[in-house]
């Protein structure tokens, strides 16, 4: 099979020759793994084929202004996020700060630059399309029509959750503003891959670990129907919808069902009523999934050895029937040790044969 194919073939809950395989790690730890395997800093595509990852993802460079100015000590993007560095004893990340839009009036959302539709090079998409041949590719990603997440990285968490809660006119248009602007961007990036686009990612963290993060009617208020534009968009693009959903989120998976969306991403298996078996008892056949393997589990805090068992325990509780993509619930992070990893893809590509 095509990794095309497999993708397909296993999200449409059937048995493909192996299970569809993804990657995704933090700098630190994919930089060590290129080491590894002997490849150049720079090398993704080399990483991904020694690992067997059947996915690519595509998207249009940004060729507009410079929207925001910059600020000593953070990385600004073009939405005007900030981030700074926070070092720790295996690495770093970049984590949001400042919250530029926590205190603005909807006057000064309205006011706030945001990239055009027109600033993107659609042009693109047809080559990276043709780049990837046989490879399942992506279009969109876990920040495509995320609201909760990416709002709270501008306007602050507490201040999005009580935006949501009462809805507050600022919060309300600044996602309104967003959504907007992705939408479009999304619609013109699919016309652009000319059929060649098989799969549209969205993104929405709904739960903590150990409950949903609002309630299901708050849900259906403001996100939902956001949800089901993009939805509809790849409907009339005849191609599936997986959204990335970060703690227990399963309590809002029927109404994903009824909107369209096909594969859920993520699956943190120790978040409450997210375990693999739980998933699979109540939604196999009707949603497929990608991910289960956690990054905080044996892969970053076990042996090898262990990290093999917790992989083949996923697959032999997940494979059957298909409808399954393995894949680590976040970026695998620094505290992962190499071997782990490697031995974690070595067991997708072995024991994730179906005979």
């Amino acid at each position: 099979m095509t990794s095309r194919d497999r993708v397909l073939t296993a999200i449409g809950h059937r048995e493909p020759d192996r299970v569809p395989i993804d990657y995704a790690a933090n700098p630190g730890l994919d930089g060590r793994m290129k080491r590894h395997f002997g490849l150049d800093p720079g090398d993704d595509e080399g990483l991904r084929r020694v690992l067997g990852v059947d996915f690519r993802r595509v998207g249009a460079p940004y060729k507009g202004r410079k929207l925001h100015a910059d600020v000593p000590d953070r990385q600004v993007d073009m939405w005007g996020t900030r981030r700074r560095w926070v070092a720790h004893e295996t690495g770093g990340y970049w984590d949001y700060c400042d919250f530029p839009l926590s205190a603005a009036t909807i006057e000064e959302i309205d006011a706030w630059s945001m990239p055009s539709p027109d600033d993107f090079d659609y042009a693109a998409i047809a080559a990276q399309c043709r780049q990837f041949g046989d490879y399942c590719v992506v279009a969109g990603g876990a920040g495509t029509g995320d609201i909760i997440n990416s709002t709270g990285m501008i306007r602050g968490m507490e201040q999005t959750l009580v935006d949501l809660a009462t809805d507050e006119p600022a919060g309300l248009r600044y996602i309104e503003r967003k959504t907007g602007i992705q939408l479009e961007i999304i619609r013109r990036t699919l016309e652009a891959g000319q059929g060649a686009i098989d799969m549209l990612m969205l993104g929405e963290d709904l739960g903590t670990q150990i409950a949903p993060m609002i309630s299901l009617g708050l849900y259906r208020r403001h996100i939902r129907p956001i949800q089901e534009k993009f939805c509809q968009l790849a409907k009339a693009h005849n191609i599936p919808v997986m959204i990335h959903c970060c703690g227990s989120s399963s309590w809002a998976f029927e109404d994903f069902i009824e909107i369209g969306i096909g594969v859920v991403d993520t699956l943190q298996p120790e978040a409450k009523d997210m375990a693999p078996e739980y998933l699979k008892q109540r939604f196999g056949g009707r949603l497929a999934f990608h991910g289960c393997i956690s990054t905080a589990g044996p892969v970053a805090t076990g042996s090898v050895d262990a990290t093999v068992a917790d992989c083949r325990r996923t697959l032999e509780i997940m494979m059957p029937g298909g409808g399954y993509c393995f894949s680590p619930t976040h970026q695998l992070q620094d505290n992962s040790p190499t071997e782990n990893v490697v031995a974690m893809y070595e067991t997708a590509r072995t024991a994730g044969e179906y005979r």
